[in-house]
């Protein structure tokens, strides 16, 4: 029933067309005789929808004055075979986990018996879109954009020709609050020169201003490339890293134990108080764990950064979970397919994956405050410090 109405209305909006188009033209005359007339139908086509194929057949016109005057229909143009969710859904399903190979019977079960036309080639050929999406969007203009906080990762992807890829994203927070994937670009594992050229990029493309504050992992790769190219950023290490790298070296047993220890530190209320954390945490377990609380000591400065920050933004800042979530769905995606393809093809997929994450994503708490964080007004503990403050502590 819902094909054949979708077939009837299909059919009525076709012909609404055609009138419009011979009522335009109803004065245009030859031998006293109206110039453009009814001639027809073209052949019957069927045009894959996401109710299944539909049957259609488009008028046609004849044009006796000469002046090439044709029909051309806006809801079925020529060469038409799917519609456009259609054509968005069937790449949209194979970012999801399903191949190429298998999206004929996937579509199938959505659709019905007998889509046609989805064979690997076509399913490619759609994905290529991708790529030239990317494309324009590594390109776009950054000029009148502002970003105060940004966080850092790299991924790595398996492909088929070029072996293993590292991915290095940086998603930014801008002057409202609003986050967003700034760069999604391949390097050369997340060496220094790798991240220098992801920055190089973001400022080829205008970004004029040094974020405030960046927040990523221990790789020191990224952040010996901020020194160099924003000394002014300040920076953060991200606690679930440094949590896990911590962890990672003390016996299973002991874990819960120095995890509440960590806790102790990052959700105190102010610096002082998470220095008397520090200070204790090292002093209980150094002696039996020397690696690991020497793995907490040497980021002590970094990983305090948020303090000088407002307070209603410390949940945002002191990890990178808004690119952590995201790298999950592209693992997710990877892991599926165990190899992505070319570099294109993983460079393009990644993108999409991200910028979809990326409208469901919400505003930074407080974003009133970045206003502030720009400026350069002074924050300590999360508070700001007014300028009789500053003056009595000078």
């Amino acid at each position: 029933m819902l094909k054949q109405g979708a077939q009837q209305l299909l059919a009525k909006a076709v012909e609404a067309e055609v009138s419009v188009l011979l009522e335009k033209y109803k004065e245009l005359t030859v031998d006293g005789k109206q110039a453009i007339v009814r001639n027809g139908h073209l052949p019957e086509r069927t045009i894959q929808t996401g109710l299944g194929d539909i049957p259609v057949k488009v008028p046609k016109v004849r044009d006796r004055a000469g002046k090439g005057i044709k029909f051309n229909s806006q809801f079925v143009p020529p060469y038409l075979k799917r519609t456009k969710n259609l054509e968005e859904f069937i790449p949209w399903l194979y970012l999801k986990g399903i191949s190429t190979g298998d999206m004929q019977p996937a579509l199938e079960a959505l659709l019905g018996n007998g889509v046609g036309g989805l064979s690997s080639n076509t399913v490619s050929r759609l994905k290529q879109g991708w790529e030239q999406d990317y494309d324009q969007w590594r390109k776009r203009d950054l000029s009148n954009r502002r970003f105060v906080y940004i966080w850092a990762d790299g991924v790595y992807c398996n492909v088929r020709m070029d072996d293993k890829l590292c991915l290095l994203v940086i998603i930014g927070s801008d002057d409202t609050g609003r986050k967003e994937v700034l760069a999604v670009v391949d390097g050369y594992r997340e060496s220094e020169a790798s991240w220098i050229e992801v920055i190089e990029q973001l400022e080829s493309q205008g970004l004029k201003f040094p974020p405030e504050l960046a927040t990523g992992d221990g790789a020191l790769g990224f952040w010996k490339a901020v020194t160099k190219k924003w000394p002014t950023t300040k920076q953060q290490r991200c606690w679930v890293h440094k949590t896990a790298n911590v962890l990672n070296k003390v016996p299973k047993s002991m874990q819960p134990k120095i995890k509440e220890a960590l806790h102790d530190i990052w959700m105190a209320e102010t610096r002082k108080n998470a220095y008397k954390a520090y200070d204790s945490c090292i002093n209980r377990f150094e002696d039996k764990y020397p690696k690991a609380m020497k793995c907490l000591a040497k980021d002590k400065e970094s990983l305090l950064a948020f303090y000088d920050f407002p307070a209603v933004h410390w949940q945002h800042i002191r990890t990178s979970n808004p690119i952590e979530s995201v790298f999950a769905t592209v693992r997710l995606r990877t892991t599926r397919t165990k190899s992505c393809g070319s570099r294109t093809t993983t460079l393009s997929m990644t993108w999409k994956l991200m910028t979809t994450a990326q409208n469901n994503w919400r505003r930074l708490r407080g974003y009133r405050l970045l206003a502030d964080v720009i400026r350069g007004i002074k924050f300590k503990d999360g508070e700001r410090v007014e300028k009789d403050q500053l003056q009595e502590t000078a």
